[in-house]
């Protein structure tokens, strides 16, 4: 893939309406767009990013978005993304700037579950990857 084809297919009138959320959702994150990320979700939604915190609520939710150690908008590219009935799991790569000019790369796997059309859950599993030592590729 690509990374101006980080969606796999969006607008392909074979994406699922779940995989449509799950890339409006990526889309907003890598424009630093809130609004946007926030109506792909539920108001009681829960977001586990393992080993570092359990956010509960849109409130909560979007003040992790604008976590203040970051600057500028991500670089996100998707490399894999499967669904089976109520869930969405997506794999990749991404990078931010960090607030002392700084690189924060990484590589990350969500597991997104769904009520209705709208994201429920996000466990948020993410790896920083050393300067020099990607061990996926």
């Amino acid at each position: 893939m690509t990374p101006t084809d980080q969606t796999h297919g969006a607008g392909s009138p074979t994406t699922s309406p779940r995989k449509a959320v799950v890339e409006r959702y990526m889309d907003g994150f890598r424009r630093s767009d809130n609004a946007q990320i926030l109506s792909c979700l539920t108001d009681d939604i829960v977001w586990d990013i393992e080993g570092f915190a359990h956010l509960e609520g849109k409130a909560a939710y979007d003040a992790e978005i604008d976590n203040p150690a970051f600057v500028g908008d991500p670089t996100l590219d998707v490399e894999r993304m499967v669904e089976e009935d109520d869930t969405i799991i997506i794999t990749g790569k991404g990078s931010a700037t960090r607030v002392d000019g700084g690189t924060h790369r990484f590589a990350f796997a969500d597991v997104f579950e769904f009520r209705g059309d709208l994201i429920c859950h996000r466990q948020a599993f993410v790896v920083p990857l050393e300067p020099g030592r990607d061990p996926i590729g």
